[in-house]
C-alpha cells in the first residue's frame, strides 16, 4: 500500500504567531511530526511505501520542513492557505500533485503538526491496522469515561445514572472516545468522491492518553513540551 502522509502547515497562525516552527522541546514544532512520519516510513520499508509531505504556503516553514527530511515539492496556492480554508481541499491538492507525478497514493495519512505528542511506533501501528481492517477511513481517538452530559433542558446524561458503572468495569463498548485531530487515514477515492477525511466504513484507532494534546493556546504548548520532554528522556534512558 502506498500512503501519502500529508502534514498541512500554514504560515498565518493567529493564536500563537509562527507556532508551527516555534521551538518546543529542542526542535521546531513541525519537526516532531515530520520525524515521527519518517520513522514510520523506515519501519514499514518493504511492507508499505510512505511519502512524507509538508504542504505549506510559507517559505521559511518549507525550509525547516526540508531540513528535517520532509518532501516539499510545491508551495501551496494562496487560495488554499486562507483562514477559512478547510483541510480537505489541501489534501486533494496534494493527491492531484502526486497522481500527476505517477505516485498516486492508495491512502492518505493526515497528521496535524499541532498534535506533536505521538509515542514511538504509533504511526506504523496505525498504518498496519488500517491496511488489514478493510475500512475506508480511520480516526485517532482518546478513550474517555462515559460520564458525558448534554446541556439540554433539562440536562441529559449519556449514561445510565441509576446504574453508574465503576471505572474498572468499563469496557471498549462502554467507554466514549474523543477525536483529537492528531491522525486520520483515508482511502484516496474517499477524498475524490466525498471530499471528506471520514466516510464509508470508519475504524477507530486508539491513541494513548498522553497523545491527546492539541495545541491551540500557550498553555497547550507548555503541556505538549512537558510531554515531549518526558517521552524523549524516557527513550534516551532506555537507549
Amino acid at each position: 500500500m502506498r500512503v501519502l502522509c500529508v502534514i498541512p502547515v500554514r504560515g498565518g497562525s493567529k493564536g500563537i504567531p509562527r507556532k508551527n516552527i516555534k521551538p518546543i522541546a529542542g526542535k521546531p514544532l513541525v519537526a516532531w511530526t515530520i520525524e515521527q512520519a519518517l520513522a514510520a516510513q523506515t519501519a514499514l520499508a518493504g511492507e508499505h511505501t510512505v511519502d512524507v509531505l509538508v504542504s505549506t504556503d510559507d517559505a521559511e516553514i518549507a525550509e525547516v520542513a526540508r531540513a528535517h527530511g520532509a518532501q516539499v515539492p510545491f508551495m501551496r496556492p494562496t487560495h488554499l492557505a486562507e483562514d477559512t480554508t478547510a483541510t480537505e481541499p489541501v489534501v486533494e491538492h496534494a493527491i492531484e500533485f502526486y497522481t500527476a507525478a505517477g505516485q498516486r497514493p492508495d491512502a492518505v495519512m493526515l497528521l496535524q503538526a499541532t498534535s506533536p505528542v505521538r509515542l514511538p511506533g504509533t504511526l506504523e501501528r496505525a498504518i498496519r491496522q488500517f491496511s488489514v481492517s478493510g475500512s475506508d477511513s480511520m480516526v485517532g481517538v482518546i478513550p474517555i469515561g462515559p460520564f458525558i452530559w448534554t446541556a439540554t433542558e433539562p440536562p441529559t446524561a449519556q449514561y445510565e445514572v441509576m446504574a453508574r458503572p465503576r471505572r474498572q468495569e468499563l469496557t471498549r463498548e462502554t467507554f466514549r472516545y474523543r477525536e483529537n485531530g492528531s491522525m486520520y487515514i483515508t482511502k484516496t477515492e474517499l477524498y475524490e468522491t466525498l471530499h471528506n477525511r471520514l466516510g464509508g466504513a470508519i475504524e477507530l484507532f486508539m491513541l494513548d492518553e498522553v497523545e491527546g494534546v492539541d495545541i491551540d493556546a500557550m498553555i497547550d504548548f507548555t503541556v505538549a513540551e512537558h510531554q515531549l520532554k518526558q517521552t524523549f528522556s524516557t527513550e534516551e534512558n532506555e537507549g
